[in-house]
């Protein structure tokens, strides 16, 4: 699974390219009963899926790569230079009416991620024929890998708490709580990221500092001001920081939201028993 992580992150919309024929001579309607069948559409540069593929079939693949990565066409598609004049189709001098949707050479192999795309599929497929033996279940009835299962609506698929460690090394604190902050109001609510309790607990247990601890536990009641874990968890960092009067509150706040927390009323004795 760490080599499908660290290639999904550039998987793309499309792995294959459309044409769509004119019908001969340029006709249009002639009528009921008139009309040429219409001509097949065909696909060029295809080097996974089948040739024959149906079109139906073929588009809601790229829409199910382009959902599970929350990506468009153009992740993945070359664009096609913008013809002489303007937009296609456009009156000249004509404004006001926004730019032209993009136009892609999806023939062109030119993006690395369109290649790259192609050698996920390849993985996936090999996963998804080994998955039933692993589990010792039916095709049927095992869990299938798509591009959502790593992805989960992210192009790089990687964990929240990895993307703010990083970011805490590299800029510090302050800019990596920033940084969930951004995260959170733009992703909260689907399946991105995990932007449970949980998540900034344990960021603060692997901050070096304990300024840098307390300040992720205290972002973290921001959100979940009911969260007895979290003050626990604080509590610990204001001993650090010989702040016992803090710690003696925040000790008596997680154990009013969890007075099961055998732990937390163990400090909260020894820390009456020092004053």
């Amino acid at each position: 699974m760490t080599r499908l992580t660290r290639f999904l992150a550039l998987a793309l919309v499309a792995t294959a390219a459309l044409t769509f024929p004119a019908r001969a001579n340029g006709q249009r309607g002639q009528g009921r009963g008139g009309d040429a069948a219409a001509p097949p559409v065909t696909h060029q540069n295809l080097k996974i899926l089948p040739a024959d593929i149906p079109q139906p079939e073929l588009l809601q693949t790229m829409q199910g790569f382009a959902q599970g990565l929350g990506v468009q066409c153009g992740y993945c598609h070359a664009t096609l230079a913008a013809p002489e004049g303007g937009a296609r189709g456009g009156g000249g001098g004509q404004r006001g009416r926004g730019a032209a949707a993009p136009q892609f050479n999806y023939p062109s192999d030119e993006k690395p991620t369109k290649n790259a795309a192609r050698e996920m599929m390849l993985i996936v497929r090999d996963l998804n024929s080994r998955v039933p033996q692993a589990v010792g279940k039916s095709a049927d009835a095992s869990a299938r890998v798509q591009c959502v299962t790593c992805h989960r609506g992210v192009a790089i698929p990687k964990q929240l708490g990895e993307i703010l460690t990083a970011t805490a090394m590299e800029k510090g604190t302050p800019a990596a709580i920033a940084q969930y902050k951004g995260l959170r109001k733009q992703y909260f609510g689907a399946q991105a990221y995990d932007f449970s309790e949980t998540t900034l607990v344990t960021l603060a247990q692997r901050a070096a500092t304990p300024d840098d601890q307390s300040a992720w536990l205290r972002l973290n009641l921001d959100y979940f001001p009911f969260s007895g874990r979290t003050y626990a968890a604080l509590a610990q960092v204001q001993q650090k920081q010989d702040d016992k009067d803090g710690a003696l509150k925040s000790l008596t706040r997680a154990l009013e939201l969890d007075p099961q927390n055998a732990q937390a009323r163990r400090q909260l004795d020894q820390l009456k028993d020092a004053k």
